[in-house]
Parts: structure tokens; sequence; C-alpha cells
């Protein structure tokens, strides 16, 4: 029996029937998988027909959190949804942080597995009793922010926690987010449509169980040495100061910043809309995830409207990314789309694509319903964005992904789509940084940077990379040697924090958590012997898990690449001039260290 750390117990609903249950987790089931992310995956592997409608009542949601998670550990805010993606078609998940993962913790459910379809719209209070259905049609068409407040009004307690859908969300915008504690934001793989697929508008709950931990003055020791560490990393002060966006300036002055849909890595206006303009500018306070001592959020106002962030991605993908220079457009686009429930990335991505194609003349505004635009028009950016997140006109094709969109037009045109298994790629160019491309090439879940974030290769620590990787290249962002390597470690521990669960910006860019921190911190909160060696080891056969569940979707090994122009097309200016990526060389690596044969 499952007495520390876990809560112990799964919520199981079927919307179609209105009924739910409760099962005992067993020890011997998420052992080997921590929580989090990994028994999630492992969850979908066991139950879900991999031939299933994304959007359909068969696909099976989860929102899952690890033994840890609303502990004193620093930042053990975090919660990942999955599900089949209606995105990709293959594995989809994401996770965020604030405070929702703790109140799911405080209701003694480690997992709640939805599925079925509601015959109307509803929301889902959860308690540690079990759930009620609450009709909410009034809730239609609403905000997150409206969602949020109208729920908490309702139950006259506002310390209820809240993860809606927005528009997008009920309208299945494939790339439709779900966001907590009012901007938190599930992102990738469009959660979000698939929540809305089911007829839920919001998933509320409020817990009292207190969490339990089995050594609490060890647990207290481990937690206070993470602390330190994380206030005496070189970085502290700059990531409090800029969060994430802090990256605008150095990708930039690297020549990796996605420019005019990556067709250039140097912007020529980052001083317009870098992360310290924004900080000096139009930031007015600090924010932080429940328990961490980072405080790496920000919170701005400008021209009327107020919202926290924006992460670098947002920030990158509606400025450099689309050619705009105009930051106050750019945080007016973060607040519209954690209002809308609608991922940026992906978002920034249909838009840049169109641009492109359009100026090179791969297709023309007559096939697209009219729509003409160029970098940086922002009217017609935000009316685009508006279009697509109420599934309007042309932006009801626009809603399906870039991909998608893709298929109705030439090979050339289909090639310029900066993707990976049907997922959009992030804001940092692989011609400058190897290891994450080989990242984006192996993601499971698609062209992704956080199922390994391999900080470590532009640290130029390249004496530890020698004895860590086995050559010092891997501390070297322009080479692909050691990569294979740096990125079979940090993948393992970019789950191990989605296990636990963990922020990655601590956990893994910090370099503050390892096997061996993590088996004491296991041991010590759970009661159940975790040793080093162990803990590495299911990790990696979780990894394999994810790789499974894949081949199931019908995924192929030569999937496993990247777009053409990263491999092609090197880039023409700046520190990172000249390079491309062989990324097939990576890849061959990455499978032999893995042993997988297709």
């Amino acid at each position: 029996m499952l007495k520390y750390g876990y809560g112990g117990r799964v919520l199981r609903i079927d919307l179609s029937e209105r009924r739910y249950w409760i099962e005992e987790l067993e020890s011997s089931w998420i052992k080997p998988v921590i929580g989090g992310r990994a028994a999630n995956s492992k969850r979908l592997f066991e139950e879900l027909d991999p031939d299933c409608d994304p959007l359909g009542p068969q696909n099976t949601l989860i929102f899952g959190v690890g033994p840890l998670t609303g502990s004193l550990l620093p930042a053990s805010a975090y919660y990942t949804v999955s599900a089949k993606s209606p995105l990709t078609g293959i594995l989809g998940d994401s996770a965020a942080g604030g405070q929702f993962a703790a109140e799911i913790k405080l209701t003694g459910f480690d997992q709640i597995i939805i599925t079925g379809k509601a015959d109307n719209l509803l929301y889902l209070m959860v308690s540690e009793f079990g759930v009620e259905f609450i009709d909410c049609p009034r809730l239609a068409g609403k905000t997150i922010i409206e969602t949020t407040k109208a729920i908490r009004r309702e139950r006259k307690d506002y310390s209820v926690q809240v993860a809606a859908i927005g528009p997008a969300g009920e309208n299945l915008v494939h790339f439709a987010t779900i966001v907590s504690s009012g901007n938190r934001v599930n992102g990738r793989t469009g959660m979000g449509a698939v929540m809305g697929s089911k007829n839920i508008k919001a998933l509320a709950v409020r817990g009292s169980i207190s969490l339990e931990v089995a050594e609490p003055l060890d647990f207290l020791s481990e937690v206070k040495k993470i602390e330190k560490d994380i206030l005496d990393h070189n970085e502290y002060h700059r990531r409090y100061k800029l969060g994430t966006t802090r990256l605008m300036e150095d990708l930039n002055s690297i020549g990796i910043l996605p420019t005019k849909h990556f067709q250039e890595g140097v912007y020529k206006y980052i001083d317009r809309i870098s992360g310290d303009k924004l900080a000096r500018t139009f930031k007015v306070k600090n924010k932080s995830c429940f328990t961490c001592n980072q405080h790496c959020s920000r919170y701005y106002v400008v021209d009327g409207h107020e919202a926290e962030g924006p992460e670098f991605e947002t920030l990158c993908g509606f400025t450099s990314r689309i050619g705009n220079r105009n930051l106050p457009f750019a945080l007016e686009m973060n607040t519209f789309l954690n209002q809308m429930g609608m991922d940026s990335i992906s978002t920034s991505e249909v838009i840049g694509w169109i641009i492109e194609c359009q100026e090179k003349g791969l297709f023309h505004p007559e096939d697209l319903d009219g729509l003409s635009i160029k970098w940086g028009e922002i009217d017609k950016i935000r009316e685009v964005v508006n279009m697509i997140a109420f599934r309007r006109g042309i932006g009801d094709r626009l809603a399906n992904g870039t991909k998608k969109l893709s298929e109705d037009f030439s090979e050339e045109a289909k090639k310029l789509v900066m993707q990976v298994k049907g997922l959009d790629i992030i804001c940092g160019d692989p011609r400058g940084i190897k290891a994450y491309g080989l990242t984006y090439a192996v993601a499971s879940r698609g062209a992704d940077h956080l199922r390994a974030e391999p900080y470590f290769e532009l640290t130029n620590r390249k004496k530890e990379a020698k004895k860590r990787f086995g050559t010092e290249k891997a501390a070297d962002r322009l080479a692909e040697e050691g990569k294979a390597a740096l990125v079979t470690y940090s993948e393992k521990i970019a789950l191990l924090t989605d296990s636990l669960t963990m922020c990655k910006n601590i956990g893994l860019c910090m370099d503050v958590l390892n096997f061996e921190k993590a088996s004491t911190l296991l041991k010590a909160g759970t009661g159940i012997d975790y040793s080093p060696g162990y803990v590495e080891k299911i990790l990696g056969d979780s990894i394999d898990t994810e790789y499974k569940l894949n081949k199931r979707f019908g995924v192929k090994r030569e999937e496993f690449t990247l777009p053409e122009r990263f491999q092609k097309e090197p880039l023409k200016e700046g520190p990172t001039k000249g390079s491309t990526v062989d990324i097939k060389r990576m890849v061959d690596e990455y499978y032999k260290i893995h042993k997988w044969e297709d």
C-alpha cells in the first residue's frame, strides 16, 4: 500500500455514462514509472486503442502528478496532461506549472483518467470524495479567466484551482491548449482540443488531504540543499529578472534566433523586442510556481491589458519569427492566446509559413480565401489569429495545423513547414545548437526541446563534457560528436522532472537534479527504495515505452529527421554562418545507444 508521497488512488471518469469510480494505485504498477508523464504514457500504452479518433470519445485524457508534486521540493508544481494528439496523431502530452498540480495532490489522486464524451458542455468538480458533473452552457465561449472566475464564484471558494479551455478548445482547434492558474499553459499537441471534444469546459479541483513524506527530516535536508543550489547558481539573478525571455538576446548573439520563419538567425531589431526591454518597460512584478524560490515568471501591464509572461517561445514567435518589431503587439498576442487557449508556437508557425510561401510565390491570396500577409503586418496577423481561434473563414483550415494545411499545396511548400512528426518546431535554430536539433528529431511528441532540453551544450564545460559524455565536443554547440550521448542523458533527466514532478528549467537546465539526488528524494519522500541505477534504468524503459507507443500510432524511422532547410541551407550571417545539421549521423548514433533496430 502506498502511504507516503503518493496519494495512492486513481480517479476514473466515464463522461458518456456520467459515472466515476476510484481505484487503488498499486505500488508494483507505479514504482517502475515513478509518476507524472511516465505513468500517463504507460497508461496509454496499456489501455488506448491506437486507431482511435483523437477527437472521438474513445480517446483517453489523463491528468497526472508525481510522488513529490506539491511537496516542499522547489518547483514541484507540475502536472502532465496526456492523450492521442489531434495535431500529430501520435503521443500527445503537455506539462504546466502554477498552483493546479498541488491542489490535485490534495485530492489524493495520482491520476485522473477521463474517457467518453459528455452530452453537453460541463465542468468537473473534483475533490477527495470523487467528482461532480456540472452542466455549464453559460460558460460556452468564455475565456480562461472568465471561466475560472465564474467557477470560483459559483463554488464560493477562491481556493478552487481550475484548468480550463477557451473558445479555441471548444472549436477544436488542433493546437488548442488547457490553461490553469489563469495563465499557466499546457501548450503543445492540442490537449485543449481533446478536452473540448469531450465537452469538458474545465476541470476544477479542491482537496484537503495532507501530503506526508516517509522521512521528513531527511527530505527537508535534501530540499534545503536544492534551494541553496538554486540560489547559488550563476544564472539565478538573470533568470529572476528575465525568466526565459533572456533567450531573446542570448540566441540572437549566437546567430540562431529564428527570424522571418528561420530564413535568418539574427534580428537587427532585437533591442526593441528583447527580454530586457520587456522587463524595463512593462514588467510590474515577479511570480512563482508553487514552492519555487526562483520566481522566474513575470507579470506585465501594457495598453490596458495585463497578463503573466510571456515565455520566450511566445515572445519570439510573435516578434522575430514573423518579422515583427512591435513589442506591445507581442504582449497583446500573449494575452489573447492564453485566454483563447491556443498554442503560440503552432500559431506563429502557420503565420510564418504563409508569409514565406506567399513571398516566394508558392501560392497566392486566392488560394487562401484572399488572405495576404507580409512580415510584421500586425493588423492582418491579429485578424488571422482571431479567425483561427473561432474557426472563422480561412481560419477553419488554418486551425488544423500547418502540416495538414500544406497538403493542399506543392511539394516545395510542404518542405517549408518547420515541423517534425506533425509538431511545429520551437524558436531555436538547430543549425547552431546541434543537440537541440537531435532532440527535435527524436522527441516522442514531435519537434520539441522539452523532451531533453540539452542546455549543457551551451555551457562550454568541456572538461566535464569529456568526463560525462566521452568528448569535449558535447559542450560545443556547433559540433555533432557526442550529442547522441548528451541527448540520451538529458532526456532521462527531463523525464525524471516530468515524473517526480519538477520544473525542467531548474531540475535540468540549472543542472540541479541527477539520479543520485532523485533516489535520495524518492526514498525520503515515498519510503520506497530507489537506487540511482534503478532510477536511470526505469527512465530508459519509459522512453522505450513512448517509442513503442508511437510505433503503434504508425511512426516510422524516416520521420526521425529535420526539415530540409536545416540540413541543406547554411545560415548566411552571424556567429553560426555556414552551419547545417547532419541529422542522419546523430540519429543513427542515438538509435545505437537505445538499441532500437527498425
